[in-house]
């Protein structure tokens, strides 16, 4: 018996450009608005989450997304960049450098295995490109998923700001390299 949960790749049209900014303005606020001031969290989430910037980032072709629906229902998504210069120095080739932009999954599907496999699903991908390492920013404050991403291997190696509206966080820089790269 297959698994009711399918991941797959994003097609860049409205209707899934529509879903990614529902769902990322959903479990953005979900997770981080007890920690942020609601005018610091209502800008961000304007600036980021519209339905044409995530078409704009769909069309995008250093971006990919995987979606996850459970049945029909899309409950979580990841964003990569290729070639990310996240975490180098300025004269540093990012050549084969895969970017975790968000990792998100609806709240009521944390806890699942969902984010896991999202992650093994990006890691699948990753291989398949020849990468030589996966990298993403996470705040420092987020100790859920800090830990969510230390059980996959990834490692700090740097810190960067992240801005929500006014307020100018600290992201801390994770990598995992990846075998024999």
């Amino acid at each position: 018996m297959s698994s009711p949960l399918r991941i797959s790749l994003a097609k860049a049209n409205e209707a899934t450009a529509a879903q990614l900014a529902e769902l990322g303005r959903q479990t953005f606020h979900d997770t981080f608005a007890a920690q942020n001031k609601p005018e610091d969290m209502a800008a961000y989430l304007t600036e980021t989450f519209g339905p044409e910037l995530q078409l704009a980032e769909l069309q995008n072709r250093e971006n990919t997304f995987l979606l996850a629906h459970m049945q029909a229902e899309l409950v979580g998504y990841a964003k990569l960049r290729d070639n990310s210069a996240l975490g180098l120095l300025e004269n540093q080739d990012p050549s084969g450098r895969l970017e975790i932009e968000r990792l998100y999954v609806r709240e009521d599907w944390q806890g699942t295995g969902l984010g896991a496999a999202l992650m093994r699903g990006i890691l699948a991908l990753a291989e398949q490109l020849h990468c030589n390492a996966v990298v993403l920013g996470v705040w420092e404050k987020n100790e859920q998923a800090r830990a969510f991403y230390q059980r996959f291997g990834f490692r700090q190696i740097g810190e960067h700001p992240f801005q929500i509206g006014q307020d100018v966080q600290n992201d801390l820089i994770l990598r995992k390299g990846l075998a024999g790269r």
